[in-house]
């Protein structure tokens, strides 16, 4: 009972990364209650969903009310993203807990090394990209949120700003949306293998909305460079943590 209570306090931080990045809410989550609230892999990444999906859509809300959102961006990326998040589900209850735990151990050190970069706004700005290759990156984007419970932010915020050329903090917005659809689509692939806990999800979506209205306050007050830089390192250090527990035993 106290692990849980501890993950339910410290699931402020997923709604505080989706606040402050726009993404990571699934890269602490999933490790957060596999870890911390002792649940299997499977179980995790279902309650992931719940968590991120529902954070994301409260998120998505706020940012439609200042008129950051851009829908139609949003629905053209998640017409793959759906179908990719739903077929990801199904397969993930196919794959042993130490191959998942391996496989996300590997995409958190991808995405910490892909944080170090520049940010999307800093990048050289070329030719918008055609629909198939929006559609491509839907597709991969939806795979990973069913097969890992990661709702794909880091993914999709550059997605939509090189691809689409959504400024910046519409880029953020945006991807919201298309994490809250992706993460439902994951949870009807775990509603189907039998692996879905959304009452155990209530009080850590609680927390994690609480940390998203935090961080909206904060965010303006720390440079984005920074917040990145800082938590990329942590990301990597955590995935390099992780892998190593998992190819020990």
């Amino acid at each position: 009972m106290a692990l849980h209570l501890v993950a339910v306090v410290l699931a402020a931080g997923v709604g505080l990364s989706l606040a402050l990045l726009g993404a990571g809410g699934s890269i602490l989550a999933v490790p957060l209650l596999v870890y911390v609230a002792r649940m299997d892999a499977h179980r995790a990444i279902a309650i992931s969903l719940a968590i991120v999906g529902g954070t994301s859509a409260v998120g998505a809300f706020l940012h439609h009310r200042h008129g950051r959102v851009r829908l139609r961006a949003a629905l053209g990326f998640s017409l793959c993203g759906l179908a990719g998040a739903y077929g990801g589900a199904r397969l993930s209850h196919l794959v042993p807990e130490r191959i998942l735990l391996l496989a996300f151990a590997a995409l958190m050190l991808v995405v910490g090394a892909a944080m170090l970069r520049p940010a999307p706004e800093a990048l050289e700005p070329h030719a918008p990209a055609g629909l198939a290759a929006l559609l491509a990156a839907g597709l991969g984007v939806g795979f990973m949120t069913g097969f890992l419970g990661v709702g794909g932010g880091f993914l999709i915020v550059p997605a939509l700003t090189l691809l689409v050329r959504l400024p910046i903090h519409e880029a953020v917005a945006t991807s919201l949306v298309v994490i809250a659809a992706n993460c439902l689509a994951g949870l009807a692939g775990q509603w189907q293998q039998g692996g879905l806990h959304l009452l155990e999800a209530g009080p850590y979506l609680a927390a994690s909305a609480a940390g998203a209205a935090a961080g909206t306050r904060l965010a303006g007050r720390f440079a984005a460079a920074t917040i990145r830089r800082g938590f990329a390192l942590a990301v990597i250090v955590l995935g390099i943590a992780i892998g190593v527990s998992q190819i020990a035993g």
